[in-house]
Formats: structure tokens, sequence, C-alpha cells
């Protein structure tokens, strides 16, 4: 009975019911506007609830997370520019929908499957919590770094036809990644001598030049063309859809939530590797993927909403946080005079079920606010092309401006709209840069740790590759992507398929 109450303490409050249904609203919207992140918002937020009871901090915030995660989406579709670089998958899939005039039917898909995906994120963190916990405590050092490195190798398969292009552009983003100050020896790398640069190039900045300006240049070359008329008559998704779409929306939720519960992943990591498993496991797609697949839209969107749960596993069970803003939940619980961990499940159970319960609530009032304003929202798309450019760029600037009022930073987004804008005429990617970004520092920091663990010998860390059953199957998953791209996975299928023919 007590865990019941605690999950229903928010249902039950009407106060607490409305500062869930608020952060929920809020973090939509500011998880829509390129460069206002869910972290920035849960940040700013916590500065103003330190003198709040906890209960009531902890509604909004986790309001503010499962909107904010959600958010990203709608620009993504929208103007091809997403809000938050795990909305960067959707984009692959949801703007040529939305060229299409399928806005409204892309939207409605998307909110109906991350609702879903969050509360497959929230039961696993209500069951298997400590089970979850006990896993990802498992993956060490060199463990990150393989999945980092299968990261980068996995947008080869957001590249069109071309694995080099999407090779190249990923490791364009790790460069991009490296500027700033070694995080070890706190030295220049790639700074010139410039201050600027010592604080390294925020991901934000590229992201917004690479998508959104990027996107107003090239779109400089279609003002003549009309903008489509959004068909807005369906929102809500067919039953039909639903049904097709479900077991993906299952397998995708599972990657997110166990992607979401590694510390120091999260929702990006879990929607390229959930689009990557769509594209490889989707066997004959109405519309092929990168021209609006509805696969495309389900899996990035189920699996970073699962990561939301996902996350809350390793800060609640283990004092780990499991991405940025779980990170910054936990300095909150601090300020409130919890401490997370193992030891919270045993001092404190009704927080871990009001957290449940909060979430659960968030997630409801993410599928009403979501299916919500979608009329208005689309309406940004069938603006002028000669209004909507000039708007897209100054909405960047501000965007990118935001991040640390640093105006240098909107140099940074212009040059790296127009790298973006020759990227796209010559048929590169530029997802894949912002992905290399963000795993960038991730695998420099863990390949770090893991040849101080080998001491510096090359035997031992090949031997730690192959020595640790998590770090095996990383390893072959790594060598099985890397064969597959060369002519050898074709003379395997071309030799199974005279198998076939023969029998």
């Amino acid at each position: 009975m007590d865990i019941l109450s605690n999950f229903a303490m928010s249902w039950m409050d009407p106060w607490l019911l409305s500062l869930t249904a608020l952060g929920t609203l809020a973090g939509i919207y500011v998880g829509a506007i390129p460069g206002l992140s869910v972290t920035m918002a849960t940040s700013i937020l916590i500065s103003f609830t330190f003198k709040w009871p906890v209960n009531e901090a902890l509604a909004l915030i986790a309001g503010v997370f499962v909107g904010g995660v959600y958010g990203g989406s709608r620009t993504a579709i929208l103007l091809n520019i997403p809000g938050a670089p795990s909305a960067i998958a959707t984009a692959l899939e949801g703007y040529p929908m939305a060229e299409r005039g399928e806005a409204g039917e892309a939207i409605g898909l998307t909110t109906v499957m991350s609702v879903m995906g969050g509360f497959i994120g929230i039961l696993a963190l209500a069951l298997f919590a400590p089970v979850i916990s006990d896993f990802a405590i498992l993956f060490q050092s060199r463990d990150y770094l393989l999945l980092g490195l299968i990261g980068i190798l996995l947008v080869g398969t957001l590249s069109g036809e071309s694995f080099a292009k999407g090779v190249f552009s990923g490791a364009l983003g790790v460069l991009i990644g490296m500027v700033g100050l070694d995080p070890m020896t706190a030295e220049g790398r790639f700074t010139f001598g410039s201050i600027d640069l010592m604080g390294g190039i925020p991901y934000v900045a590229a992201m917004i030049g690479f998508f959104g300006v990027a996107e107003a240049l090239v779109q400089l070359h279609q003002l003549d063309l009309k903008a489509v008329k959004q068909k807005i008559d369906r929102i809500i998704p067919r039953f039909s859809d639903i049904k097709r779409y479900f077991w993906l929306a299952i397998r995708t939720s599972g990657i997110g939530t166990i992607i979401g519960a590694l510390p120091g992943t999260g929702g990006d990591i879990a929607a390229l590797l959930a689009y990557d498993h769509a594209k490889r496991s989707t066997k004959n797609p109405e519309v092929p993927f990168g021209k609006g697949a509805k696969e495309g839209l389900v899996a990035p969107e189920t699996a970073n909403n699962a990561a939301v749960g996902g996350a809350f596993i390793p800060m609640l069970t283990l004092g780990i946080p499991g991405d940025a803003v779980t990170a910054v939940i936990i300095g909150a619980l601090f300020i409130h005079g919890l401490k997370p961990g193992p030891l919270m499940l045993v001092e404190t159970p009704h927080l871990f079920w009001f957290t449940v319960g909060n979430l659960t609530l968030a997630n409801i009032f993410l599928l009403i606010f979501g299916l919500t304003g979608i009329k208005v929202f689309t309406k940004i798309v069938e603006c002028p092309k000669a209004i909507l450019i000039p708007l897209i760029i100054v909405l960047s600037a501000v965007g990118t401006y935001a991040i640390q009022n640093n105006p240098v930073h909107i140099y940074w987004m212009l040059l790296f709209g127009v790298v973006g804008y020759f990227m796209k005429v010559y048929g590169f990617q530029v997802g894949p840069v912002i992905l290399g970004v963000i795993l960038g520092p991730m695998m420099d920091t863990n390949y770090r740790r893991t040849m101080i663990a080998a001491r510096g010998d090359l035997g031992s860390f090949l031997w730690n590759l192959v020595s640790h059953p998590i770090t095996l199957v990383l390893t072959l998953s790594l060598i099985l992507m890397i064969l597959s791209q060369t002519p050898l996975k074709r003379w395997v299928m071309d030799y199974l398929a005279k198998r076939k023919e023969v029998r």
C-alpha cells in the first residue's frame, strides 16, 4: 500500500499535478528550440527550486526532462533542425515527410511512439532497476571506447550508399570535438593559441550550424517553389500503423532503456543505435530510408524516450548519472539533503516510487500536449521561404548565443553552416558530424583510461578487448560491422544464396 500511495502522490495532489503538467509543457517547447537544451532548462529550474520541498522540485524537473527529450523532434520534422542531438535520426525521416505535406502525421506518430517508449523505460525502472544497474556497472572504460567506435561506424548507415562518406563525416566531427583543453593534461589541442578555443567548440553550435544554417542555404536554391500545404486532418496515427510498428517499438525501447542505463551515454547514442537497428531489420519499408520511412521515426523516438527511465536507474541505485540531465538532478538531490546510491532505496524507498509515479504522469501529459498545438506548429513550414529562411538564421543565432552568451559561437555556427552546405551539395550527410562531436571526447577519455590500465602495453590492450564477455561481444560486433562493408559480405551472401538454390 505504501508503494501505491507514494506512486500516486503527484496524481492525488493538485499542486504536484500542476507542476508536472507545467514542466512537461515547458519541456516540449524548450526542447523544440535549437540551442535551449533540456539540460540547460533543468539547470535553470534547479536554481529556482533550492528552497522548495523536494517533492515539488522533482515533480517539475521530471516533467521538463520528459517533455524536453520529446520536444527536439518538432523542429527536426518541420525544419530539419534537431532541437537536440537525440533527434538527429528523427530529422532524417521526419523532414522528408514534411516536404510531402505529412508533417501532422509524422508528429502524431512520433508523439504516440515517444510515449510508448517512455512507458517501457519507466516499467524497466520500476521492475528491473537493481538488475539493470548491476549490468551497467560491469561496463568498463574499454567497453565505452568500443561503444563509441561502434557509434562512429554506425554513421555509415546514416550516409546513404557511401559508407566512406559517412566515416569521413564522423571523423570530421571527432576532430571538432577534440578542440580545447586536453581533459587529462590541460594542454591546448587545436587551439592555435586562441583563448576562445580553450573551452572547445560547443556541440550545439555545430549542430545548429550544420543543420539549421546549412539547410537555410540549401533552401536558397528553391525560393521559387511554393510551400507544401500540410495535411493535418489526421494527427492521431492509424491503429494499423501502431500495430505494424509495435514490435519494432518494443525492441528499440529495450535498446533505449539499456543504453540509457549505461553511465554517460543517454538518448543520443540510444537513438542512433535504434535507428540503425530499424534500418537493418526492416526488409521492405513502404518508403526507402532517408526518404521518409516511418520505421526511421518510430525507432529513435521510442529509444530516446525509453532512455529517460533507463537514465534514472544508475542515478537512483548507484548514484551515477546516466546522462547530463540526471547529473544535474543528482546535484539537486544533494542540495535537498538526499544521497543517491545503493542506500537510497533502503533509506528513502518512497522517493523511488514517487519518481516512478512522476515520470508516468509526465508521460501522460506528454501524450496530451504532444497531440495538441500541431496545427500551429505545422504553419511554420507553410511560410514562404523568403520569410522562413531569414527567420531560421535569426533563431539559429539566438539559440547559439544562448548557450554561453558568447558571440564567438555565432561565428562558429555560420562557418559550420557554410561547411555543411557544401557537404550537402556533394552528397555528404551532416548528421554523422554531430554524432562524432558528441562521441569523440567520450572515446578519447576512455581510450586514455584503457591504455593506463594496460600500462601502455599494446599486447595487454588487445588482450583486454577479448578477455571479458561484454568486451568480447562488443569487439566481435565491431569486427563484423567493418567486414559487412567489404566485398566479403557480398561473397558470403552470394555463397549462401547458391547453397539455398542447390537445396
